[in-house]
């Protein structure tokens, strides 16, 4: 690990340029809100090991408040003043992180227990639209919701245990805090996820899928234990008990999705497994 000094005493992390993937492949439904998974590329960057204290917080504003504690009580509008104060003393961009370079620092990053940190990130209902170049998702969300953000919680009581959960940052909240990071400025088209599934392939494995593992065991059990009369005559029951058992084993399994990603050239591709 090779930390950097910034100004303000300002101690960051550098991370080296590496992929990082985020989202799952998992066909079930229970995985959609975290569908696609998808590869990020991103470049070497800066990141500050800690997030960001009062008496830090106040220095760089020019503000005459004191204090070792994490600074909370913040909003989007604020930390964004934050980082246009910084901005002088980097070439780079300043800005919180984004989902996909806190994951790829987080080993050498610190959280206290039961804190909560608010990324770059719009929260969004999926991964689709995802940046692929670790750029941060902002502008996709309109109304109430564009003000909340992808966070990191750290656990209440063991330390070095995070969930990624979703925060309102439009309005100040205890111990929710920020850091942040130096990163390169990107030019040129956004690379993306693609916002739209394949919704034909998708109705057609889900017929496929549903018809194997609910339908056609539904029929095909009662006739196997003699009982052929009733796949005639109760072929209404058999077909509406075949279509929730399939429709229950899609909770559970379906066939892994699409993982995304850029090719040497910038090219959005699909990834193989």
């Amino acid at each position: 690990m090779e930390y950097v000094e910034g100004p303000f005493g300002l101690k960051f992390v550098k991370v080296d340029s590496c992929e990082v993937y985020l989202g799952e492949n998992r066909g079930a439904w229970v995985y959609a809100s975290e569908r696609p998974r998808h590869r990020v590329m991103l470049p070497s960057f800066l990141i500050l090991e800690s997030p960001i204290t009062v008496s830090q917080y106040s220095e760089i504003l020019g503000l005459k408040i004191k204090g070792d504690d994490l600074k909370d009580m913040i909003t989007n509008e604020e930390i964004d003043h934050f980082c246009s104060a910084l901005e002088s003393h980097f070439e780079e961009d300043v800005r919180r992180p984004t989902q996909s370079e806190w994951e790829a620092a987080k080993g050498d990053l610190k959280l206290p227990c039961g804190w909560t940190e608010l990324l770059a990130d719009e929260a969004t209902g999926n991964h689709r639209g995802a940046r692929l170049d670790g750029r941060p998702r902002i502008g996709d969300m309109i109304g109430p919701l564009s003000g909340h953000r992808v966070s990191q919680s750290a656990h209440p009581t063991r330390e070095g245990v995070f969930a990624c959960v979703t925060t309102p940052g439009d309005r100040p909240l205890p111990k929710v805090g920020f850091r942040i990071v130096v990163s390169p400025k990107r030019e040129g088209p956004v690379p993306k996820v693609p916002d739209n599934a394949n919704l034909v392939s998708n109705i057609k494995s889900e017929i496929f899928w549903t018809s194997i593992l609910g339908i056609i065991p539904s029929f095909t059990i009662p006739i196997l234990r003699g009982f052929s009369s009733y796949a005639l005559d109760g072929w209404a029951n058999l077909l509406f008990g075949g279509l929730c058992a399939g429709f229950v084993t899609g909770a559970f399994w379906r066939p892994k999705r699409p993982t995304w990603g850029l090719d040497p050239e910038g090219n959005i591709i699909q990834l193989k497994d």
